[in-house]
């Protein structure tokens, strides 16, 4: 199990309510992970249940922490998210001093993947809690993906547009720099023809609200990113 070779994510949100039929299809969907993950009301309690729920399933289960009081063991992976837009230095070493210093003689550091975030819509959840800099030009963003392979050495730099769908050109040009650091893409993903034009730029597409919404259309874009199988760029 290498996250390196994901193409399709499903993101789900502890806060919010999935029936027992959605999430099998969503487990048994063919995707290659499922990330479990929120903004708001992520508490531990959520956490274990949605856990133990998807638990029942083969496919690999990753916790993208937000709040140090919700993590738990039992995940393939947790997610480190630092958001490199931030203006707030919490969300971009603060919180992970935090948990090492409470945790760290008992981190298994194999399990640990740090993420570079670059949240791009200023109206989402994520970029008012963090308090980070929306607006930014081509290269700002161009120079943060940099930031995050050549500075920081991050193996997952994060396009996050959560809610709203992104620009294919940017995420391609933001692509042609990287090349050791996996591009992941979040963000408006609720159409088979988006997953795929998405796939073909990014490494690795989330797809999250659209499950909450219309779950034919979620189950559809496994099978568009699957048809872009060496295509990407």
């Amino acid at each position: 199990m290498d996250y390196r070779s994901w193409r399709h994510v499903f993101k789900l949100d502890p806060a919010k309510r999935i029936s027992d039929e959605h999430l099998e299809r969503i487990c048994e969907s063919g995707t290659d992970a499922i990330l479990i993950g929120g903004s708001d009301d992520v508490t531990l309690e959520n956490v274990l249940d949605l856990m133990a729920r998807v638990r029942r399933f083969s496919v690999p289960a990753v916790l993208e922490i937000s709040t140090i009081e919700s993590v738990t063991p039992g995940f393939d992976f947790y997610f480190i998210p630092t958001v490199l837009n931030s203006e707030d230095p919490k969300w971009i070493k603060g919180l992970h001093h935090e948990a090492i210093r409470e945790y760290g003689d008992l981190m298994d550091w194999e399990e640990l993947v740090p993420e570079g975030y670059c949240i791009l819509n200023p109206d989402c959840k994520a970029a008012r809690l963090t308090g980070a800099e929306t607006v930014l030009d081509r290269e700002d963003v161009v120079a943060y993906a940099r930031l995050a392979e050549h500075f920081f050495r991050l193996p997952i730099f994060y396009m996050e547009y959560s809610g709203t769908y992104g620009d294919p050109a940017l995420v391609q040009q933001v692509g042609g720099h990287l090349s050791d650091t996996r591009l992941f893409y979040g963000g408006g993903i609720d159409s088979a023809e988006k997953a795929q034009e998405m796939a073909r730029i990014a490494d690795t597409i989330v797809v999250g609200n659209v499950i909450y919404t219309d779950i034919e259309k979620a189950i559809r874009t496994v099978q568009a990113v699957a048809e872009t199988k060496d295509q990407s760029l």
